[in-house]
């Protein structure tokens, strides 16, 4: 508005540009311009200067018209900043401004409304309406100086205060609001002031000096104190600009009916212009201001200024009680408001309960925070949102993201995340959604995602948050109809491209209405702006969804009063000594992948009694609810079982007393008997003295798992010394390997974390179940429960029963308990079943399901339906508001058969599952006998069934468990190592059905190798239609090209087919067509079996290097070739060429190693023109047959030196190998039949024979007993070779190193290996070497060139000896670290392709005595202790055998010196010390950098390593 006290802003459009001006809207805008005299702007006026002469002036014209040089000098400056600023900015300078925006809350000052720049106010500068309604006045405040700021203020405050009060109108002056002609009217720009008390503070003197004595304290209340509205840049980002604003508030209780004149207001205006103005009689002017229209006018300097006055006088009192009457009218406006009951039923779905609410995720979408409501919102705390869709670009900076992270963890993401290029679930996984916060980044603010302005936000990211949306409201990801979309509208949404409004419409189309949307609006007016938005776009009314009446700090109260006392009260951890620690929330939910127990567990909560211990006795999992209520008075303890006190009192502590980090003890359980409730029993008891915790799901990547149990156990502790250990349960592991991984990867965090404890920190409850209900023996790590109780256990379910027919009227159905109570007798279980089936009818739905939960729970552990699809399967379509129905009654009279339960997978969802695997066995057998329903029946239905495999909750585990069912084989039995036991059941049960299931299977599981493979295995091993199966085979190599498994079933189908085509053929030559076919086939068989073996040793080198895949090498390609090499000698022998005489047989031996060439036997054959066709053929594959014995032996070395050298990761060999090695002694025995022996043996007695003939015999003898390898000869010790054979061994050695023709390093290092291995079975043989003769054997052999592949044997065994002793001294005791260094280089050389997954044995240990004695073999520490080998096992791995007396007393102990990761060990030689590594790195836990230790060492082909570390 002009300055000038009786002027009027022109009514009329300013144009954009600067030429189009008239000569009016050049003299406002000089009267604007700071240090230049309103004269200056009358002279331009005059002067006829409008827009166009404005750009063409020069100062020489403007100093020609009477204007002095400085101001001169100012207007042509400030024309070229305005034609500058036109230049840069054309969008603020047309008729395209930014989008409408409304003002601040009147009169408010924590509000947390913003302006963005350069949009326009929605009102428009006025003067008095209703007198409560503001007028408002806009000044641009630009140009400016640091000199005339304040002075421009105050004066333009002052006018317009006294303006307002005098008009008793309400009133609000804006400083940083553009105005024409410059700028938009309304146009939104901002100032920069860092100073904003000095705002303040010259207010206040210039009210005292601009009003009377009597009338300043009046003009002080009514003034009220600078405002300063941020702004926003137009993408949503702050900027250091805000808009000054002044309220007005002339209330009559104050004002009365007086009016004010403002003084000095001349010299506020001197001041504006940047002079300095003294205060005196002469310059203390009166005016009296009044709202004329849009402007303030002073009627002092109207014409006939006394009759305004005195028309203004009269009026007074009227104006007063119009003001009083409006005043009155405004404050009757009182609502009453339901919102906090409506909050209430909406945000729980009509719980009224968040513990119990019908949502089970929740979904919020929010806009621009301010800082005073962050926090008014802890209730997103407690909702624990699944996503935030956030369009505030701040938010990590400033806003509610890095609020919210302060108390509760966040996965910060982009839009871009939640695109759909792999599996559905598997993004949900990596987005960790259901197990922590997905925080959506929808308009930029990390990962240099710049935002976007409203306008471009459409275009720029609209499509990726739609993406967002689409993908939380799948029903695969989210519970159908039980998640709840809250829109959270910090800041007030004006504009139709405003995002929200976009995503809202994404929300309304998905969803398909309103149902599942709330919106929480802070005031009325944002939800004015929002439900006009919303209705102008759709349509839609959406009042009854929202929520405004209620301030953020009522929602938030209101909704915090929804939770229990037990969710909100603290949870605490045990700390030791009986202390305890607060465990916060953020770490709580940061542990994602552990159920925490606290000490106060279930302590103040509200959960329901009866309805609790009903879903526990109907075969529910139990609860920690369970165990609390037991404790309450009145009711009975908890059922003990017999084990509880053993694994209390003996097994945890004998656990705690062990040196290694973390501990095992597996707790065996045959199911339904009640394993995984005596597993949390005991975590239950042990709350106070131990950190519980379950792991939630065994799939669960094991190195966060590992991290986060670490964590757990070193919360609160500053130093690295845990005083409280941590017990995790484990539950539903299907393989102790797994359990192991996990135990050696805690190992590593905890070595990791230098957690310096001498005890075991982590100890592994696995509750496991048992394969088989016989009962397995206890050892030192396992505790068995099986399906039988004592009599005290009885006795006690008896007394329990009493109770609970006393609280429940339903005790009948409680089948989880009675069949405990009936101590699992099969005739209950049957009556059950039979009973409950008695209505089934295969053609209704909620049987169909019923039989599919049956097969899965009897084939598949942990099997579950999500709820969401049987709601869909059955028809239920769900509301999303408590009362609509249940599935539970979707089953009918089925329902007391399952039971819900919570399923940990890829998304955490609710389930449904069969309540008994013993009602489930049994209803199954009850379904085939009663209804004739087969298992390949149920199984075809869940095969062919498109509707359980749409886009519901559950789809991918329900895959997985269907997969698993076809797939998952014991080994146990081998009657089923072939097929999984359903395959296996049906073929019994209906055979030939097991075809059609698995070519259902193929169907269902295209793209799946594994299935395609499951099939070319049933067509090669049951049908033996080789063809079939060979396109099966293939149709799994082309879908996994680089799995060595895969390829092996290739090959095992033409093995097959070759083992099945000789078998077939009766006739006792071999023809030659035969004889083609058979070599043809196993050409091809060795070829796919090659190709197996490389991509086997490339996954184990991958495996390796990726060190999170323990799985060890495949080694059936070099079986399978070993194989086939035995079956091709089978035809050979048959073939008339090798068949005729025992010289033949020498022949063909000849001919397979490559000494003979098949044209030399022709040459020599008297029968040639009888066997000229078989030449022919057999010069066809000469390749093969030259190289089969060479391949042969190849593969047997590999293997052996794989199972004698490699056992399992306790450094022990592993006893479930044994079937694959019975494997290999049948094999060998065919090779050594043909290779090892010659019917010229008798020739050996003869004297005459030649040296060279000997030794080829010797040699022959040699290998027949596996004795030509280091390996062959170390596993003497372990296969129950007899003494006599072992001594027939050495003696065979002994000449051939005696003969000396043709004698190798590696005879020579055997002749070693032989000589200790005999000392360790008959110390006193005759035929054994003395103990300084071999080592001075060994010593020749050091300083001979050594051939790589000899390089291993030869330093493990000088290592061995060579270990330094009193009594016995040798030079080459300086080169043992140089040795040991050669031996892990050879190691790692040699066995780099096949060593992941396994540890190397050891497979002698440093004893006390001397010579011989001082190896102790693994055989001799066993013999210590008179247990099996299966417990042996147990208390080698937890270290218990090194405490027996016996192992003492023969192994020596030796110190060291802890340097890093590694022990520094003394020998007798004071300056030798030997690097040896400890087997287990936790062991150095609790030993600082340079302390002392003993320890005992043991020799492995890696090197010596440190065990029992003390």
């Amino acid at each position: 508005m002009a300055d000038q006290d009786n002027t009027k802003s022109s009514e009329e459009d300013v144009s954009p540009d600067i030429k189009d001006w008239s000569k009016q809207q050049v003299k406002e805008w000089t009267l604007n311009l700071d240090g230049v005299d309103d004269s200056v702007a009358e002279i331009l006026f005059q002067q006829d200067i409008n827009g166009h002469s404005l750009l063409l002036l020069e100062t020489s014209d403007l100093t020609s018209m009477g204007v002095t040089f400085g101001p001169a000098k100012l207007i042509l400056h400030a024309r070229d900043e305005v034609v500058k600023f036109m230049k840069e900015n054309p969008a603020s300078c047309t008729n395209h401004p930014g989008g409408p925006c409304k003002p601040y809350p009147f009169c408010r000052f924590h509000d947390t409304h913003r302006y963005i720049e350069n949009s326009v106010l929605d009102i428009t500068e006025s003067g008095a309406s209703d007198l409560i309604e503001p007028c408002h006045e806009y000044k641009a405040f630009v140009n400016v100086t640091d000199e005339t700021r304040m002075g421009k203020f105050t004066y333009e405050v002052i006018r317009f205060a006294s303006a307002c009060m005098n008009s008793r109108t309400n009133g609000t002056i804006h400083f940083g609001i553009g105005d024409r002609p410059d700028f938009i009217h309304g146009q939104v720009l901002g100032v920069i002031d860092e100073d904003k008390e000095a705002y303040a503070n010259e207010l206040k003197i210039a009210i005292d000096a601009c009003f009377e004595h009597k009338h300043k304290q009046a003009a002080q209340t009514c003034i009220k104190p600078p405002r300063f509205v941020g702004v926003l840049n137009k993408n949503w980002t702050s900027s250091d600009k805000c808009v000054i604003e002044v309220d007005i508030v002339p209330d009559t209780a104050i004002c009365e009916e007086n009016f004010y004149h403002a003084l000095n207001v001349d010299a506020l205006k001197a001041k504006k212009k940047g002079k300095k103005v003294e205060v005196n009689a002469a310059t203390k002017s009166k005016h009296l201001f009044v709202r004329d229209g849009g402007s303030s006018t002073d009627l002092l300097v109207q014409p006939k200024p006394e009759a305004k006055v005195k028309q203004f006088d009269a009026g007074m009192a009227k104006l007063s009680q119009l003001r009083k009457q409006a005043e009155e009218k405004h404050l009757n406006v009182i609502k009453s408001s339901t919102q906090g009951s409506r909050l209430s039923r909406m945000i729980t779905g009509g719980s009224l309960s968040l513990d119990k609410s019908h949502f089970q995720e929740y979904v919020i979408v929010t806009n621009k925070s301010h800082p005073i409501q962050l926090e008014s919102l802890g209730f997103l705390v407690e909702l624990n949102p699944t996503a935030v869709l956030d369009f505030d670009p701040d938010s990590a900076k400033h806003g509610l993201q890095r609020h919210y992270e302060q108390q509760s963890t966040v996965h910060a993401n982009l839009p871009v995340e939640y695109k759909i290029t792999k599996g559905v679930q598997d993004i949900a996984e990596d987005l960790e959604l259901t197990r922590g916060t997905s925080w959506v980044f929808c308009n930029g603010g990390i990962e240099d995602e710049s935002p976007s302005d409203i306008d471009q936000w459409l275009k720029e990211k609209g499509a990726s948050v739609r993406d967002v949306v689409s993908f939380l409201c799948r029903k695969d990801v989210l519970p159908n109809q039980r998640f709840l979309v809250v829109f959270l509208l910090l800041s007030t949404v004006n504009e139709k491209m405003d995002p929200l409004v976009e995503t809202f419409i994404t929300f309304y189309q998905e969803l398909k209405g309103t149902e599942q949307i709330l919106c929480l609006c802070e005031n009325e007016k944002a939800f004015t702006s929002w439900k006009d938005l919303l209705e102008a776009r759709c349509g839609i009314n959406i009042s009854d969804r929202c929520i405004y009446e209620l301030s953020f700090p009522e929602i938030n109260g209101t909704v915090l009063s929804l939770l229990s006392e037990n969710r909100k009260s603290k949870r605490f951890l045990p700390c030791g000594g009986g202390s305890k620690v607060l465990l916060e929330r953020k770490l709580e939910r940061s542990l994602d992948t552990l159920e925490i127990l606290c000490v106060n567990q279930c302590e103040r909560g509200n959960e329901d009694k009866l309805q609790t211990e009903e879903n526990f006795y109907k075969g529910g999992k139990v609860s920690w609810w369970n165990f609390y209520f037991s404790e309450e008075p009145g009711s009975t303890p908890f059922i003990k079982r017999d084990m509880f006190d053993y694994i209390i009192d003996t097994v945890i502590p004998d656990l705690c007393s062990l040196t290694k980090a973390c501990v095992l003890f597996h707790l065996m359980h045959v199911p339904g008997c009640g394993g995984t409730t005596l597993a949390m029993h005991t975590l239950w008891a042990l709350r106070h003295r131990f950190r519980c915790a379950v792991l939630k799901n065994c799939r669960a990547d094991f190195v966060k798992v590992a991290e986060q149990v670490v964590k757990l156990l070193m919360n609160d502790h500053k130093e690295q010394f845990p005083r409280v250990p941590v017990l995790l349960m484990l539950d539903d592991f299907d393989d102790k390997d797994k359990v192991f991984d996990l135990q050696q990867l805690i190992e590593k965090e905890c070595a990791k974390k230098d957690i310096r404890s001498k005890t075991a920190q982590v100890i592994l409850l696995n509750c496991m179940r048992s394969e088989s209900p016989v009962p397995i023996e206890q050892t030192e790590n396992t505790v068995f429960i099986g399906n039988n109780l004592s009599d005290k256990e009885q006795r006690l379910f008896e007394e329990k029963l009493v109770e609970i027919e006393k609280k429940h009227r339903n005790a009948e159905t409680f089948y989880g308990f009675m069949i405990m109570k009936k101590n699992f007798k099969s005739e209950y279980v049957e009556g059950v079943a039979r009973n409950t089936l008695k209505s089934f009818n295969r053609n209704q739905k909620h049987a169909q399901l019923l039989s599919v939960l049956v097969l899965l729970d009897v084939y598949c552990k942990g099997s579950a339906l999500s709820i969401s699809l049987c709601e869909e399967y059955l028809d239920l379509k769900p509301k999303p508001f408590c009362g609509s129905v249940k599935v539970e009654e979707g089953f009918g009279k089925f329902s007391p058969l399952i039971a819900r339960c919570s399923v940990q997978d890829k998304v955490v969802f609710e389930g449904v599952k069969f309540i008994h695997s013993s009602i489930a066995w049994h209803c199954l057998q009850e379904l085939t006998k009663t209804h004739n329903v087969s298992k390949a029946d149920v199984t075809d239905f869940l095969l062919t069934t498109n509707a359980l495999y749409e886009s519901t909750q559950g789809k991918d585990k329900l895959l997985r468990d269907v997969r698993q069912i076809l797939l998952k084989r014991y080994h146990s039995v081998e009657e089923q190592s072939q097929f999984s036991p359903l395959i296996q059941d049906i073929a019994d049960e209906t055979p030939g059905q097991e075809e059609m299931v698995l070519k259902n299977a193929a169907k269902l599981f295209k793209k799946d190798a594994i299935i395609l493979q499951l099939l070319a295995r049933y067509y090669y091993l049951k049908k033996k239609e080789f063809s079939e199966a060979k396109d099966w085979a293939q149709g799994a190599r082309e879908l996994s090209k680089d799995s060595s498994y895969i390829a092996d079933t290739s090959a095992q189908v033409v093995k097959h087919e070759l083992k099945n085509a000789i078998a077939k053929y009766k006739e006792e030559h071999i023809s030659h067509n035969q004889l083609e076919m058979f070599l043809k086939m196993g050409q091809s068989a060795i070829e796919a079996f090659k190709e197996a073996q490389n991509l086997a040793k490339k996954e184990s080198v991958q495996r390796l290097n990726a060190k999170k895949d323990n799985n060890p090498f495949n080694v059936s390609g070099c079986l399978g070739e070993i194989q086939v090499g035995v079956l091709l000698i089978e035809v050979l022998v048959k073939t008339p060429i090798f068949s005729s005489d025992n010289v033949r047989h020498d022949i063909l031996s000849e001919v397979l190693s490559g000494g003979i060439k098949l044209q030399d036997v022709e040459s020599r054959d008297k029968w040639l023109s009888k066997h000229r066709g078989y030449y022919m053929i057999l010069r066809e594959f000469e390749d093969v047959l030259y190289n089969l014995k060479y391949r042969m032996k190849v593969n047997f070395e590999l293997l052996e030196n794989f199972y004698v050298n490699l056992g399992s990761r306790f450094g022990i060999k592993d006893s479930r190998e044994q079937g694959i090695q019975n494997e290999l002694c049948r094999c060998f025995d065919h090779y050594a039949k043909l290779f090892c022996k010659t019917d010229s043996a008798p020739l050996w007695k003869k004297k005459n024979l030649s040296p060279l003939l000997k030794l080829h015999l010797a040699r022959q003898s040699l290998e027949m007993q596996k004795a030509d390898t280091y390996s062959g000869i170390l596993n003497c010790l372990t296969n129950g070779r007899s003494s006599a054979t072992i001594e027939n061994i050495a003696k065979q050695y002994d000449f051939v190193c005696q003969t000396n023709l043709t004698l190798t390093v590696k005879e020579k290092i055997n002749f070693i290996y032989v000589n200790v291995v005999l000392s360790r079975v008959r110390l006193g043989s005759p035929l054994l070497k003395p103990y300084q003769t071999l080592v001075q054997h060994l010593r020749q052999i050091l300083h001979e060139p050594i051939p790589l592949s000899d390089n291993l044997p030869l330093y493990f065994i000088a290592v061995a000896l060579l270990w330094p002793h009193q009594n016995f001294s040798s030079p080459e005791w300086t080169g043992l670290g140089k040795y040991i260094s050669l031996m892990r280089t050879a190691y790692h050389s040699v066995m780099k392709e096949v060593m992941n997954g396994k540890r190397p044995v050891l497979h002698f240990f440093l004893g006390k005595k001397q010579g011989y004695e001082r190896l102790v073999h693994l055989e001799e520490i066993q013999k210590c202790k008179t247990i099996e080998q299966d417990q042996f096992a147990s208390v080698w791995e937890n270290g218990k055998i090194w405490k027996e007396q016996k192992v003492k007393e023969l192994l020596c102990r030796v110190t060291g010196e802890v340097k890093g990761d590694l022990i520094l060990a003394d020998t007798c030689m004071p300056n030798l010390k030997v690097e040896v590594p400890p087997v287990f790195k936790s062991e150095l836990r609790g030993h600082s950098q340079g302390s002392r230790v003993s320890f005992f060492i043991g020799f492995s082909l890696k090197g010596p390593v440190a065990l029992d570390i003390s």
